[in-house]
This record gives structure tokens, C-alpha cells and sequence, in this order.
């Protein structure tokens, strides 16, 4: 009999520690917002597309993907 009343108590013990961890839930978590589109340029020299805010521009405002495409030129 008394056994079963340690394993009562010891029952109750756990379900009051991790009975309480399943109700209490965070809330979900919200969406990101979503990212403005951005203009794709094409690199003078390869032709590989990259966003225009990556793109290194010539004096002649020539769109390159790197500082040595943009040394080398268009093609």
C-alpha cells in the first residue's frame, strides 16, 4: 500500500512538471516580411546576372561582376 502511494505522488510529481511544459506553449512565430524585388544586371565582360546593388560600375556606367572584369573591359 504504500508503495503505491509513493508511486501516486511521484506520478503526480512528473505530471505537474511536465504536464505543465505542454500547455504552456510559445506563440508562434511570425512571418518574416517579404524582401522588395531587386533589378538584375548583367556583367559587361561574362554576361553572369547579379543583383545591381552587388554590380561594380565603369565610368561609362557598365555593370561588372568583378573588380577584374571591370579592369578588363567589355567584351
Amino acid at each position: 500500500m504504500k508503495y503505491l502511494i509513493v508511486i501516486v505522488v511521484v506520478g503526480a510529481v512528473l505530471w505537474s512538471m511536465f504536464g505543465r511544459e505542454r500547455r504552456v506553449s510559445a506563440p508562434p512565430p511570425r512571418p518574416a516580411p517579404p524582401r522588395l524585388p531587386v533589378n538584375m544586371v548583367a556583367c559587361a565582360h561574362c554576361g553572369v546576372h547579379l543583383p545591381q546593388t552587388e554590380a561594380l560600375f565603369d565610368v561609362a556606367g557598365r555593370p561588372y561582376c568583378s573588380e577584374g572584369h571591370r579592369v578588363g573591359g567589355p567584351r
